[in-house]
């Protein structure tokens, strides 16, 4: 057996698969998020590992005899979050998140120190991003940045907690801004530029090598054995790509998480960072990806759900679906935590544009739906641009359970989509192959295959081009408003 922990947003995923890839067990712990200013984007560390322990735990009530078969254990984070340690290894501070908004301003100070920075990092500085953050902390919180030992990402804490061990991977390491995409190493002029040195940054190995063993005390808590091994793992965006099997070049995927990516693997590195995609290294050897980034999807959906009081999102789609005759008259701008891939726009903000007497509940759900599927559509763009294209998409992530919803995006982006068997699959599952792929049991090309696909969602051509006005105005809406966002971010 192989063990996948994802650390996301909303929360801790744990997942058991054996060695057909088959997933034997799974349990998720739901997770807080803290606002406490405008624009800020916060959790607790403590928080993660103690859903990590719940969710371990909850698997091991029924699943005693399976999980003492784990040998590895492979490990999946929300990317470019900030935890940062003082002497004792505790955090000092609630970890920054990629959501968070505050480092506009670092961003420009980095990027004026070193002009070069984006062609080495794949991307340019975004306020999500770790080193930005780093120098907003030493900017306001000094007493914080004086006191920091070591940086970590959210999975690598969990890492910590896991083994003692101090190590992250290529492809979470490469949203930091201090990784050298191209020779995935260190930049050591980047760790520089943000006030830090090389030894408060961890240790840097490939997503499927071992970094640790798993502490004795947790192996005797879930009846595991001594030697169970702690793989590298990935940033979730790598490890989704290694769940849907998006290892060789041109293959990808959509994700309809709490936030959303359109992610194409590479043989090699290309960076195009003045079209705002995200050039990474992937969570395997001599791999890459490029990624069109939103920062807004399936959270879009959780949001107007709770916003109008519907418990059940699936009664609330059905009902949506019902009353679907054409493209919604309503408008809706996704940006609720503001947007990267095409702007780049960390003060944008959602927006309903048409309201009128005769708007309803299902007509907001639908508009809604409508403006996550007009946002991917142009991060599409971005990466037609750059000459990246993917012939049949999987689609994985929450979102991805509906049907009616992944036919809309294929109808408005105008692409043949993919739904997987088990729909849902994601991070964990990508993370409990990488477990296995540090045990040295199998290679990339027997471990990481696609996911059987349980149809195939060909885009309407009539329903597309009735979109393709809607999505202009879409864009021409954002262009109109950019100004206003960033007056009401003063």
């Amino acid at each position: 057996m192989f063990m996948g922990i994802d650390v996301g947003t909303s929360a801790v995923k744990a997942l058991l698969m054996d060695d057909t890839s088959a997933i034997v067990a799974e349990a998720d712990m739901t997770l807080p998020i803290s606002n406490p200013q405008p624009y800020w984007s916060e959790q607790n560390p403590a928080d993660w590992w103690e859903a990590t322990l719940q969710a371990i735990d909850l698997i091991m009530k029924d699943n005693p005899a399976a999980l003492a078969k784990v040998r590895a254990i492979g490990l999946s984070g929300q990317m470019h979050g900030a935890v940062v340690l003082g002497a004792d290894d505790t955090p000092l501070r609630p970890a920054i998140l990629w959501n968070d908004g505050r480092a506009k301003a670092e961003c420009d100070e980095l990027e004026t120190a070193l002009p070069g920075l984006p062609l080495r990092a794949g991307v340019v500085a975004m306020s999500g991003m770790t080193a930005p953050k780093i120098m907003w902390l030493r900017k306001h919180e000094p007493d914080v940045f004086d006191a920091i030992r070591t940086v970590l990402l959210p999975k690598d804490y969990i890492r910590l907690c896991l083994c003692g061990e101090k190590a992250t991977e290529m492809s979470d390491a490469a949203g930091t801004l201090w990784l050298d995409e191209e020779t995935r190493t260190w930049n050591d002029d980047a760790i520089a530029a943000t006030g830090l040195n090389r030894d408060q940054i961890p240790a840097l190995f490939e997503g499927s090598d071992p970094t640790g063993t798993l502490r004795t005390d947790l192996a005797e808590r879930w009846g595991m054995a001594k030697n169970v091994i702690i793989a590298g793992g990935g940033g979730d965006a790598a490890t989704g790509g290694m769940g849907a099997g998006a290892v060789t070049h041109g293959a990808g995927f959509i994700s309809l998480g709490t936030s959303s990516q359109l992610f194409v693997a590479s043989d090699r590195y290309r960076p195009k960072p003045e079209l705002l995609l995200h050039s990474f290294a992937h969570a395997i050897p001599d791999r890459w990806f490029q990624m069109a980034v939103l920062l807004n999807g399936a959270s879009c959906l959780a949001w107007i759900a709770k916003i109008l009081g519907e418990t059940d999102i699936g009664d609330l789609l059905t009902r949506t679906e019902a009353q679907h005759k054409k493209p919604s008259d309503l408008m809706f701008l996704p940006y609720l935590s503001g947007e990267r891939t095409p702007h780049n726009d960390p003060y944008a903000r959602g927006v309903f544009f048409g309201l009128g007497t005769n708007t309803n509940r299902e007509h907001m759900v639908q508009a809604v739906l409508e403006g996550v599927a007009f946002a991917l559509a142009d991060a599409q763009s971005c990466l037609h641009a750059a000459g990246t294209y993917c012939e049949l998409p999987g689609v994985i992530g929450g979102g991805a359970r509906s049907l009616y919803w992944t036919q809309m995006i294929a109808d408005i982006m105008g692409t043949p989509l993919a739904r997987y068997q088990g729909g849902a699959k994601g991070p964990a599952f990508g993370a409990a192959r990488l477990a296995r792929l540090a045990l040295r049991d199998g290679t990339i090309a027997e471990i990481c295959t696609p996911p059987a696909i349980e149809d195939i969602l060909t885009p309407d051509q009539n329903r597309h081009a009735q979109y393709q006005p809607r999505l202009a105005k879409f864009r021409r809406l954002y262009n109109a408003l950019r100004d206003e966002y960033q007056d009401n971010a003063v």
